[in-house]
C-alpha cells in the first residue's frame, strides 16, 4: 500500500510526494523526508526488511541533523552522520550488510544544495528541459562512462542493481555535494531508481511539464512506473521552485522602467528627428507672395503644423505685383510661387527687375515720361506757326 502523501505549501513553496511498494517487492524499502527546506529520498537494501530499517534510520538521522538553511557542507555532514547511524543500527540489530542510498536536498528561494550517495537521483526541470543533477554511484554508471555499454544496454543488464557507494557500508563514505542557483518556475525532482529504471528521462520530462500540480505530478509518475512493470519500490518528490519572488518582481519592475525609458527616449529621438528633418526642409525651400501689393520673399513652405508656421518673411522687394506679367501677377494674388531655395526665389525677383530694365513691360513712371515729352513737342510746333504769321503781316504794311 502507498504511504500517506499530500500536496503541501511551505513559505510559498508547493510540493508533492508519493511512495509505493510496486508490483514485485514484498516490502517498501524506500523512505522519504518532506520537511521544507529539507527533502530526501532513501532506497534501502539488505533483504529481510533490513533495507526498510536502513532507509528509515537514515532519513530519521538526516532530519535531526540537517541544517535549517541551504548549506551543502552542512547537508553533507548530516548525510555522513546518517551513515554512522545506519552502521550502528546494523551492528545493534545484527543485520550486517544492510544499507541505503540517500539523495537529500535543501531548497530555499533561489538556492539549492544536494548531497547524494547511491543511485537515487535528483533532477531539475529548467525552462522546459530536464537535467540530471546527480551522478549514479553504480556499476552501470561506471561502465557507461568507460564506454563499455550504452545507457540502453544498462537498463537490462543483469548487474544493473549493483551499487558502488551507499550508507551503512563504509565509515569513511563521502557524499557528492552540489550547490546550484535555481529560478522561479523550475521544478525539482527527487526519486528512487524504481522510477528511473521504469521510465525514460524523456517520459519523465513530459509528465513534469504537462502536470502543473506537484502532488498530482508525483502520483502520475509513480502510476506510470507501476504501469511499466513496477519492478521495484517507487518514491517521488516533486518541488516547485518559488525562487526569490521579491527580487524577481523588483528585477521585472526595473526592466519595465528601463524599457519605458528606452521607449520614451526613442519617441523623443523620433520626434526630434522629424522636427529636424522638417526644419531642414523648410530652410532649403522658399516662395514668393503678395505682401500689400509688393513681391515678398519667404523662406520655408506656406503651411502650418499645430498652428505653427513653417515659414518666415525674408524681405519685401520694391517690385509691384501689378507691374508683373498678367500670369505671374495673377498667381501671386491667388497664392504663391514656390522656389527650390532662397537663392532661387531671389533669382526670380532679379529676373523680374531685369525685365523691367529691358522695357518688356512699361511701368507707370515711364508712361508719364512719354506723355510729358509729347506735350513739349506740341508746344514747340505752335510757337513756330505763330512766328511765320507775324512775318507775313509785317511785309504787307511795308
Amino acid at each position: 500500500m502507498p504511504r500517506p502523501s499530500a500536496n503541501r505549501v511551505h513559505s510559498g513553496t508547493m510540493f508533492g510526494s508519493r511512495t509505493d511498494i510496486g508490483c514485485v517487492r514484498e516490502h517498501n524499502e524506500d523512505s522519504l523526508v518532506v520537511a521544507p527546506p529539507l527533502y530526501a529520498v532513501a532506497d534501502g537494501m539488505g533483504g529481510h526488511a533490513a533495507g526498510e530499517v536502513a532507509s528509515e534510520v537514515a532519513v530519521r538521522s538526516l532530519a535531526e541533523n540537517a541544517p535549517s538553511t541551504v548549506d551543502s557542507e552542512g547537508l553533507g555532514n548530516a548525510v555522513m552522520t546518517a551513515n554512522y547511524a545506519v552502521i550502528n543500527a546494523a551492528q545493534e540489530k545484527g543485520r550486517n550488510g544492510m544499507g541505503t542510498t540517500m539523495t537529500a536536498a535543501l531548497l530555499e528561494r533561489d538556492k539549492l544544495a544536494i548531497a547524494q550517495v547511491g543511485d537515487s537521483r535528483a533532477y531539475l526541470l529548467h525552462q522546459g528541459t530536464l537535467q540530471q543533477i546527480t551522478r549514479d554511484h553504480s556499476l552501470m554508471a561506471d561502465m557507461i562512462e568507460a564506454g563499455e555499454i550504452t545507457p540502453e544496454e544498462a537498463r537490462v543488464h543483469p548487474q544493473r542493481s549493483v551499487i558502488t557507494r551507499a550508507l551503512g557500508s563504509d565509515p569513511d563514505m563521502q557524499p557528492d555535494l552540489y550547490e546550484i542557483n535555481v529560478s522561479a518556475g523550475d521544478r525539482l525532482l527527487l526519486c528512487s531508481d524504481g522510477l528511473t529504471t521504469m521510465l525514460e528521462d524523456s517520459e519523465i520530462e513530459k509528465i513534469l511539464i504537462r502536470t502543473r500540480d506537484p502532488q498530482r505530478c508525483a502520483s502520475i509518475l509513480v502510476n506510470e512506473a507501476i504501469a511499466a512493470g513496477g519492478h521495484d519500490n517507487v518514491t517521488v518528490i516533486v518541488v516547485d521552485v518559488e525562487g526569490d519572488r521579491e527580487r524577481q518582481v523588483k528585477k521585472t519592475k526595473r526592466k519595465g522602467r528601463a524599457w519605458a525609458v528606452v521607449i520614451v527616449l526613442a519617441l523623443i529621438a523620433t520626434v526630434l528627428g522629424v522636427c529636424y528633418g522638417a526644419y531642414t526642409y523648410t530652410q532649403s525651400t522658399a516662395y514668393l507672395a503678395d505682401e500689400n501689393g509688393k513681391v515678398a520673399v519667404y523662406q520655408g513652405v506656406p503651411d502650418t503644423v499645430l498652428g505653427i508656421s513653417l515659414s518666415h518673411l525674408d524681405h519685401v522687394t520694391d517690385v509691384n505685383v501689378d507691374d508683373l506679367q498678367p500670369g505671374v501677377s495673377a498667381r501671386l494674388k491667388e497664392g504663391v510661387i514656390r522656389a527650390d531655395s532662397l537663392d532661387a526665389a531671389n533669382s526670380l525677383v532679379d529676373g523680374y527687375q531685369e525685365d523691367f530694365a529691358a522695357g518688356k513691360k512699361p511701368t507707370a513712371e515711364a508712361e508719364q515720361l512719354d506723355a510729358s515729352t509729347d506735350a513739349a513737342a506740341s508746344s514747340s510746333s505752335a510757337d513756330a506757326s505763330a512766328g511765320s504769321t507775324s512775318s507775313a503781316q509785317g511785309g504787307t504794311l511795308q
